[in-house]
């Protein structure tokens, strides 16, 4: 989906259109990363990742099966452990 188009200057700059800006929130100071692919070329708001590449990079491994029961002793556990007189 094309959104609109940008001119490069002499110098190799160029503006980022007003539509881009507010759809990736750029403000000024804001860092955008270049990705090139056989195709095509990609540009993103640097930090705005994708809840997958999120919850890959926090849980590298996959978790765990537990039982029910497993899960309500350690629930149980961890209140007792949290609300237990000193």
């Amino acid at each position: 989906m094309k959104l609109t188009q940008s001119r490069i200057t002499a110098q190799g700059q160029i503006s980022v259109p007003v539509e881009v800006r507010r759809r990736l929130a750029l403000v000024p100071g804001s860092v955008l990363e270049w990705s090139a692919e056989p195709d095509r070329i990609t540009v993103r708001r640097v930090g705005s990742h994708s809840f997958e590449e999120l919850h890959h990079t926090l849980f590298p491994q996959e978790p765990q099966a537990r039982s029910l029961e497993d899960l309500k002793t350690g629930i149980r556990q961890h209140v007792r452990a949290r609300h237990a007189r000193h």
